[in-house]
């Protein structure tokens, strides 16, 4: 498992649209699995689940990515990838989830971060 959290100033639908689209294209093998968006009064979430194959690793990994927006503005981004281990009963060979994890922190420098 690998974990990242930044707060990134953006749009939020800017902001999620664009990760999508980043994560997909960054990989012939990635796939958004699934989604959910919630809202309330001022503040929205959105998660995302990505899949892919790790040719590292030779095995798949998931990432999911949260978006919470509390202030106009202001996105909390939180993301975790698994999967990527190929031992039974400990973490071996986590070079997939972290290769994974970098290509949304590379996508999340393209916006100003706190």
């Amino acid at each position: 498992m690998a974990k990242m959290e930044t707060i990134v100033l953006a749009d939020f639908d800017e902001l999620v649209y664009v990760v999508e689209n980043c994560i997909l294209d960054g990989s012939a093998t990635a796939s958004l699995e699934d989604g959910s968006d919630y809202a309330y009064d001022h503040a929205r979430c959105a998660v995302r689940v990505f899949e892919r194959f790790s040719m590292a690793g030779n095995n798949r990994v998931s990432m999911n990515v949260t978006f919470f927006e509390g202030e106009p503005g202001r996105v909390h981004v939180s993301a975790i990838t698994s999967g990527g281990s190929q031992a039974m009963f400990f973490k071996v060979n986590t070079w997939g989830e972290e290769t994974f994890l970098d290509k949304l922190r590379d996508v999340l420098d393209r916006f100003r971060t706190m």
